[in-house]
């Protein structure tokens, strides 16, 4: 007795390949009944099938409405039974593209002093006039004297080009005054002091000097 052996190169391409060959068999399958009410009955028991490959899915609460999708891309949306949960899935409703959300001119014009810089400055833009308000935006403008100085480390950043870059980004709103320098936030980072670990270790080293002379 000869056996015809089938290769998986010989079969058609598994539509969704997580529920295997034997599912697509029985929904094709299901496809050629005849009679409605044991189409109807066959469908659910695919389902059924389905569900059972996937225990540790069963706690989602339209996960059984998932399982009729799959079920209808694997027929092909050419079958005539009717899903449990609802309505009838449609090849339209397989992909859907969101709509295109244009990024502002603006964010990659000065995109390197980030998102938060604009945050802070309609936070500065609805504030009182007064000292408060001043000191603020000079700490905005100084901060992005520091992000383009990190951005940009091969060129001399001027305040000229910062208070410039905060005028467009406010669109005239914020200013800082002439005498004012923009490098605060430079020179706190520069003369922030540094822990000194050599004290530490000079009394580690001593500890374990007197513990050897202890145990000699």
């Amino acid at each position: 007795m000869e056996f015809e052996m089938t290769y998986n190169t010989q079969e058609t391409q598994l539509v969704i390949a997580e529920y295997g060959r034997h599912i697509q068999n029985l929904v094709a399958f299901n496809k050629t009944i005849k009679d409605l009410n044991e189409r109807q009955a066959f469908a659910e028991q695919i389902i059924d099938l389905m569900y059972q490959m996937n225990p540790h899915s069963k706690n989602t609460l339209d996960y059984k409405n998932k399982l009729w999708k799959h079920f209808f891309m694997i027929a092909d949306y050419d079958i005539n039974v009717v899903p449990t949960t609802g309505g009838v899935p449609k090849p339209e409703d397989r992909k859907i593209n969101p709509d295109t959300i244009d990024y502002p001119v603006i964010e990659k014009e000065f995109r390197h002093y980030g998102h938060y810089v604009r945050l802070l400055m309609e936070k500065a833009i609805a504030m009182e006039d007064g000292p408060i308000k001043d000191g603020f935006v000079e700490t905005i403008a100084s901060f992005m004297k520091l992000a383009y100085k990190n951005w940009n480390r091969e060129h001399y950043v001027s305040d000229e080009i910062i208070l410039e870059d905060l005028k467009s980004l406010s669109k005239g709103k914020l200013s800082v005054a002439e005498n004012k320098s923009l490098d605060t936030l430079t020179s706190a980072v520069r003369s922030k002091p540094r822990k000194n670990h050599s004290g530490s270790g000079s009394n580690n080293r001593r500890r374990s000097s007197r513990n050897s002379r202890r145990r000699r």
